[in-house]
């Protein structure tokens, strides 16, 4: 899990390779799949400006997707959205009930760094955001990745993911991957 701009895929992309075993699933991926095939959206950024109950009922519907995954399966998604009417769970406790969850992982960055990579992002169509509302957004996702850990009985960790550091998150997100793989 991680904010827009921390790198989450980025790390997660280069902590997998030699792991043929893992599943990738992207949440948002299987999200904007269901929203775009009902005429609700035509670009992913525009999701998180659904009304709260047609987002929820898209998340439920790719939930039921990601329960009927086999083997071993590694979700990237994000502990919240942060939407115009609040933050949002990524992961609601009735559907985090339904997935088998080993471990937690989120991967953040300093909020300077998920601003300057947010600004360079021009693929997406991102909010203007100012360096305290990212920080919020920080505090928030971590409280939403511990409330995630009680819920679950996973293990939950956090890694940088500081510019010019990809290499050290890449090689923390392997070592987890491998000891879970192990478990």
């Amino acid at each position: 899990m991680g904010l827009p701009g921390a790198g989450k895929t980025t790390v997660l992309q280069g902590a997998i390779a030699g792991f043929g075993e893992w599943k990738v699933l992207n949440y948002g991926d299987l999200m904007f799949e269901i929203a775009k095939g009902r005429g609700l959206v035509s670009h992913r950024d525009d999701m998180r400006k659904l009304p709260g109950k047609e987002q929820q009922k898209v998340q439920k519907e790719a939930s039921k997707k990601l329960e009927k995954a086999n083997g071993k399966v590694i979700l990237d998604t994000h502990c919240s959205i942060h939407t115009a009417r609040g933050y949002m769970p990524g992961l609601p406790f009735e559907q985090l009930g339904k997935l088998h969850v080993d471990y937690l992982v989120f991967i953040s960055a300093p909020a300077r760094d998920i601003l300057g990579r947010r600004q360079r992002d021009m693929t997406r169509k991102r909010d203007m955001v100012t360096i305290e509302e990212v920080e919020q957004d920080i505090l928030v996702n971590t409280a939403y990745l511990c409330a995630y850990s009680a819920f679950s009985g996973a293990m939950a960790s956090i890694i940088m993911n500081s510019d010019g550091k990809l290499d050290d998150a890449v090689s923390k997100l392997k070592e987890i991957i491998k000891k879970v793989g192990e478990e």
